[in-house]
């Protein structure tokens, strides 16, 4: 599984709007600026957001997007699940109801029924509260920014 761009700037905006969430509405300009994102490319996810409740927007002067919710209601799994469509690390588990034709006799099925499961309830242990108060730890390895 590979969480795509939308993802991961979706997460980010999310981040900066709970960040600025006192100044009331914030626009994708300021976000962009911020998160050093395209605007373009916030147009693009800011309707995603707004049509699943995530984000209320506003039109018009003074107008910008703000979080629907308090951040700690926000789950990131939730989030992703909007954004990527699918977390299950294989096609088979995508729907609720497996349509594979080996599914019966798959010896490899429980090892990704397995792997979904971790990467959900991971995902679904972190919320929004958590990445803004830096209460992820994340793996060993050092970040080394270009």
């Amino acid at each position: 599984m590979k969480i795509s761009t939308r993802g991961r700037y979706a997460l980010r905006m999310l981040i900066d709007l709970a960040q600025h969430q006192a100044d009331g509405t914030v626009t994708l300009k300021e976000i962009a600026v911020r998160q050093g994102i395209s605007k373009k490319y916030l147009e693009q996810i800011a309707p995603l957001l707004v049509r699943t409740d995530i984000l209320l927007g506003s039109r018009g002067y003074q107008g910008g997007y703000r979080l629907a919710k308090p951040p700690g209601m926000y789950r990131v799994g939730d989030i992703l699940r909007v954004t990527e469509g699918s977390l299950a690390p294989v096609k088979c588990l995508e729907q609720r109801d497996n349509q594979c034709p080996r599914c019966g006799e798959c010896k490899t099925l429980p090892l990704w029924q397995g792997l979904d499961g971790v990467i959900s309830r991971y995902l679904d242990s972190i919320t929004l509260e958590d990445l803004v108060e830096n209460r992820i730890r994340g793996g060993e390895e050092p970040c080394n920014p270009l």
